[in-house]
């Protein structure tokens, strides 16, 4: 065991919350420092080097696991699921099925609820909310008013911000106005999307009915190449 829940206590809406203390050195943790908040001992991972700071607390049914941090006011509750290396921050909340995984990074004021995902080194900040099926991955940043929900996936290198409302489709890629978006068509019945391509299209010179000459044992033999 790594932690355990001491008698420091406080009420939060209608649920009794436990400080925890280390019961070993690990990561940045000395034994004996004590931690955020948590309703039972299920809430963190007592395997690898989860962990919930300061004033930050996780309860319900909410996991903290892996080598997530929880941190400042943060807030993790309901079924939510912070893991891998996550870090949820500042006055951030995650809850109801909610989940943060990879290295994602969810703070500021922002909320993740519902079904949501937010994976990979994505980013939601600011007071963005992301929420329904929605799922934020890649290096994608969701922040401002900004609000991603229903079944809008936001990836690559996508940017939401401001007071943009998304509500479904697919969000993917970052422009300016000025960037002219090009296709270059594939074999397969595919174009690739790009800017400013150059491709080389020299093509290459069959050898087929070339003669050639093989020099074996100081004898030279003469054959023509044949298709195969």
């Amino acid at each position: 065991m790594k932690f355990k829940l001491i008698k420091e206590t406080k009420e939060y809406f209608g649920k009794t919350l436990h400080r925890i203390e280390s019961l070993k050195d690990f990561n940045d943790i000395k034994k004996g420092e004590k931690g955020g908040w948590v309703e039972k001992e299920g809430n963190l991972s007592q395997d690898e080097n989860a962990w919930v700071y300061g004033n930050a607390q996780v309860s319900g049914n909410a996991q903290v696991s892996g080598n997530a941090q929880v941190s400042g006011n943060a807030q993790v509750y309901g079924d939510a699921w912070v893991y891998g290396n996550a870090w949820v921050y500042g006055n951030a909340q995650v809850s109801s099925n909610a989940q943060v995984y990879g290295n994602a990074q969810v703070y500021g004021n922002a909320q993740v609820y519902g079904n949501a995902q937010v994976s990979g080194d994505a980013q939601v900040s600011g007071n963005a909310q992301v929420s329904g099926d929605a799922w934020v991955y890649g290096d994608a940043r969701v922040y401002g008013n900004a609000q991603v929900s229903g079944d809008a996936w936001v990836y690559g290198d996508a940017r939401v911000y401001g007071e943009l409302k998304l509500i479904g489709g697919y969000f993917y890629h970052l422009k300016s106005k000025t960037e002219e978006i090009e296709k270059v068509e594939l074999e397969d019945g595919y174009e690739l999307l790009c800017s400013n391509p150059k491709l080389d299209e020299t093509k290459e010179e069959s050898l087929v009915g070339k003669e050639v000459e093989v020099k074996i044992d100081e004898k030279v033999y003469k054959a023509v190449i044949q298709e195969a």
